[in-house]
């Protein structure tokens, strides 16, 4: 009897005797060595000039990170910096869950241009957006200018270069990466079980807090931690839009690399800032299945 040849499942060829090799993922070499050339190399880099590049002569390979913790402005606007972050991602949550769940239970049609209006932000510039903001936000700007014109207010209402400020050009860059999420997690849940609770006698309220709410936590977790690492990196809108005290650490890298030629310190605070953001991941990772959350954004 003539044997056959075991199959590859991927490419539908018979494979011969050993191991079966997937020449499709021989495409992935150029985009690892892409990857590795210019986002791991850099990085290394960054993180071997904190503890070798000094601005004065110095036999400790940690004095960077000794000057940084050393200082009560670094520390605070370390502080800030999640602070700005963790206002961002609560503003962004309190409108993109209601915004999803609106995408959710209308007909699809309408699902279409709410999707769209979430998307449209992605066609435009950051910095053009920002600098969008600078102009509504002004105290000449289509705000004040309606609330003067309106008696609400006798003179200009300060929004610009304040932390409000800051939230609003903030919140409206993040809010696609929080409605995303949400609402991936919400096309999956099964209609019929809020159906199931109605019928059990729960009220609207009662059914949506104990069984659609839930189901779509690991949408709300995965949209928070994405906003919260995102917002933690923003540079352009709080230097833009926020005053001193809402000065974020990217500020002071930008500062001690382009002002003082201080790459020592700069390279320390980014590397500061990415060990912050990895543990962040890490501690996340263990309450958040990122996969379950975005699997099925496709289906959407």
């Amino acid at each position: 009897m003539r044997q056959l040849r075991p199959v590859n499942a991927r490419s539908g060829r018979r494979s011969r005797e050993g191991p079966i090799v997937n020449r499709w993922a021989l495409l992935a070499i150029l985009p690892i060595a892409f990857l590795g050339a210019f986002f791991l190399v850099p990085l290394v880099v960054v993180s071997l000039r904190s503890v070798t590049d000094f601005a004065k002569p110095t036999g400790d390979a940690f004095a960077n990170y000794g000057r940084f913790f050393a200082s009560a402005a670094n520390l605070r606007v370390l502080g800030n910096t999640f602070w700005v972050a963790t206002l961002s991602t609560v503003v962004c949550l309190a409108l993109g869950y209601p915004y999803a769940y609106l995408m959710n239970i209308v007909r699809p049609r309408v699902a279409g241009l709410l999707l769209i209006a979430v998307l449209l932000p992605f066609w435009s510039s950051l910095l053009v957006r920002t600098y969008a903001w600078q102009v509504i936000l002004r105290d000449t700007g289509i705000i004040n200018t309606f609330l003067l014109d309106s008696k609400v207010v006798d003179e200009p209402i300060p929004l610009i270069r304040t932390t409000l400020g800051v939230m609003l050009g903030m919140s409206q860059i993040l809010l696609p990466f929080m409605v995303l999420p949400i609402y991936a997690v919400m096309r999956r849940i099964d209609p019929e079980y809020t159906k199931a609770a109605a019928n059990l006698g729960a009220p609207p309220f009662a059914a949506f807090r104990r069984v659609f709410l839930p189901l779509s936590l690991p949408g709300v977790l995965a949209g928070t931690l994405l906003v919260f690492v995102l917002a933690l990196g923003f540079y352009i809108t709080p230097a833009l839009l926020g005053s001193p005290k809402d000065t974020m650490i990217s500020q002071f890298i930008a500062s001690a690399v382009q002002q003082r030629l201080d790459w020592g310190i700069g390279s320390t605070m980014a590397v500061i800032l990415m060990g912050l953001t990895f543990a962040v991941l890490v501690i996340a990772s263990r309450f958040i299945r990122l996969r379950d959350a975005f699997g099925s954004l496709e289906e959407s």
